[in-house]
């Protein structure tokens, strides 16, 4: 059987935002003041008290009175109704009438002896059918349904009428109703989907709309994806995101099924370097995106990238329309007028959204220096900044790397000093979580919520300050690593932390000729588990796997750990494009569950999803 299990928690960056309304729609009526509440004067009552049809539909109404005697029927005070109001007749049959978008209604059922103090009545909304109208994602339909009374509505959709996806449910924009707009997205490519809304008033009622049918178009070419599943395995339920660095395909991020079927994509306009790095999807639905260059440090500054090029934060909803956007331009103008004046050459890498709805912000940054040691003249550095936006990109912390590392210390891929390329927030100490991939190092910043001094509080990694156990020193550390990810709840204190374990520049003993036989090969990466002990300065490995030396990422890549305690892993630049594995971990030694290969084409993240909505997962999905 195929189910979708919706999963109810705590929005974490604001509330859910009802999503734009496409131009094409109707037009929603006045906003409508609420139907009265059902009564009840004398001994009258009436069954149901409440309930919701469609046009045209029927239903029946019982009414008694404790004296008995005849019953007279009513519909917003007029006897018997009209085209209008709907019909009821003698017996307390309902007729629905038919409406555009929806009414609500008031059933009166009196005695006719005493119609002033024995009555009792009725509230029904009458919802028109939903409309389907297509989005500029071929993939994405927008499903808009006009409830006259408060309430939410949600989607169920799939192909050949097996409706077994749901979309989340949102809720009506006023006190009053209105119209619920809901892109259904998730589906394959040039198929018809058959759909329909399920609908639940504030009363408690329920209402399912007629089904619907929309057939997709083609998408935007997108990286070729191969899957397997070994034999007897169960993968984590859910659906794939990837994040395509190179080449820059026609859409760069796309989600696919765990059978490698295309689901959504998106696309932009840009120039041959702009790069995708990275998307994530957000608690409101939307996802959030970083398009830069690939390749920031070939560039001397921001304006010398090719015609086109794109330097931007952009929040985009699932038909891929631009919510909103702070360019690079608008970022240095909103910097500057708070007195910084750095050297910025774009965004870079990573954007972290957080839970009070401010954004952290990566971005590259230079700084001249003079006869450093070893290397005379002037000299041109590449560094990072870190910038706390808020809602409306307005510079509310900064951090410098100039300011609180070293710069004696660079010993990979200098002048291209630190190279950024995460951003973690602990929720809780309220701090932040930067890996450095050119110090190989993962720092941990004192920011709390923006009022932090910025010292770095610890240093892990090779030279940094923790004690590697379970490993040996140096060649157990991460090297040029990317996007570490928390491993349990807790963020502080003894806890868990994956990385990606590039491994370009790793180090070894001065004994120990790397390569050599009974030694390891000079470059391998691997997909390791930490447990940090802050108090201690101990950083214990858990887990270290290493796949066939085929699979060397010298860049990119991801760890996560899934809800079934799978651990999948992205090794980005693996045999001419990437390799994503999920990992069984269970038996002690890590097995392969799933496998996505996408040859010729290196995926700089790659993230399970539960679905495409927020607090809803998919199971198999048809």
């Amino acid at each position: 059987m195929v189910v979708a299990i919706p999963i109810f928690f705590l929005l974490c960056y604001g509330t859910a935002t009802p999503l734009a309304v496409p131009s094409r729609l109707p037009q929603e009526p006045p906003p409508q003041s609420p139907p009265p509440a059902p009564q009840r004067i004398g001994s009258a009552t009436i069954t149901p008290e409440y309930a919701a049809l469609r046009p045209g539909q029927r239903i029946k109404f019982a009414a008694v009175t404790g004296g008995g005697g005849s019953i007279a029927w009513s519909v917003n005070q007029i006897p018997g109704g009209n085209a209008a109001v709907g019909s009821i007749d003698a017996n307390g049959n309902y007729t629905a009438p038919s409406v555009p978008l929806g009414t609500n209604v008031i059933v009166k059922a009196v005695l006719s002896a005493s119609p002033a103090s024995d009555f009792a009545t009725a509230s029904v909304a009458v919802i028109a059918p939903g409309q389907l109208t297509s989005t500029p994602n071929p993939q994405v339909a927008a499903y808009s349904i006009y409830l006259p009374m408060p309430g939410e509505a949600s989607v169920q959709f799939g192909p050949d009428g097996h409706l077994g996806l749901t979309t989340w449910s949102q809720q009506t924009p006023s006190p009053y109703g209105g119209m619920i707009v809901i892109y259904v997205a998730g589906m394959r490519a040039r198929t018809e989907y058959h759909m329909h809304a399920t609908v639940k008033l504030a009363n408690g009622t329920t209402f399912q709309d007629i089904e619907h049918t929309f057939t997709t178009g083609t998408p935007p070419r997108t990286a070729p994806v191969q899957v397997s599943t070994s034999s007897g395995k169960h993968p984590q339920d859910g659906i794939e995101l990837f994040d395509t660095m190179m080449p820059l395909e026609a859409s760069q991020a796309f989600v696919t099924d765990l059978q490698g079927n295309v689901l959504w994509t998106y696309s932009y306009e840009g120039s041959n370097v702009d790069s995708i790095q990275p998307i994530k999807l957000l608690p409101n639905g939307h996802f959030l995106v970083l398009i830069s260059s690939a390749t920031p440090t070939v560039f001397s500054t921001a304006n010398n990238s090719p015609p086109g090029t794109i330097n931007v934060v952009r929040e985009v909803d699932l038909a891929g329309n631009t919510i909103r956007e702070l360019t690079l331009a608008n970022f240095s103008e909103s910097l500057a007028a708070q007195g910084y004046k750095f050297n910025l050459r774009g965004f870079h890498h990573d954007v972290l959204a957080l839970p009070n709805g401010h954004l952290v912000l990566l971005a590259n940054l230079t700084k001249s220096f003079t006869n450093l040691p070893g290397i005379p003249g002037v000299k041109e550095v590449i560094g990072d900044l870190l910038v706390d936006v808020d809602s409306n990109f307005n510079p509310t912390w900064v951090w410098n790397t100039f300011d609180y590392l070293d710069i004696s210390r660079h010993p990979f891929s200098f002048p291209d000093w630190t190279h950024g390329n995460a951003l973690l927030y602990s929720p809780d100490d309220h701090n932040l979580v930067f890996s450095i991939r050119h110090e190989s190092w993962i720092i941990k910043i004192d920011y709390r919520d923006g009022k932090g001094s910025g010292n770095i509080l610890w240093r892990l990694g090779q030279d940094g300050d923790f004690k590697l156990i379970g490993g040996n020193d140096p060649t157990g550390w991460f090297y040029a690593q990317h996007d570490p990810s928390y491993f349990t709840p807790n963020t502080t204190g003894v806890f868990q932390l994956g990385v990606f374990d590039n491994g370009n520049d790793r180090q070894f003993l001065s004994s120990m000729r790397c390569g050599s036989a009974g030694v390891p090969p000079c470059h391998y990466s691997t997909a390791l588990v930490l447990q940090i002990e802050e108090a201690a300065k101990t950083a214990t490995i858990l887990s270290q796997y290493t796949p066939p030396a085929s699979f060397y990422s010298y860049f990119g890549g991801n760890v996560t750990l899934l809800p079934d305690g799978h651990i999948e892993a992205d090794f980005c630049a693996a045999q001419g494009g990437s390799v994503i594995q999920e990992l069984d971990p269970s038996s002690g030694t890590a097995q392969v569950v799933w496998q996505a290969t996408t040859p010729g084409s290196n995926q700089y993240r790659a993230l399970r999803l539960p679905s495409l909505y927020p607090g809803v997962q998919w199971t198999t999905i048809p």
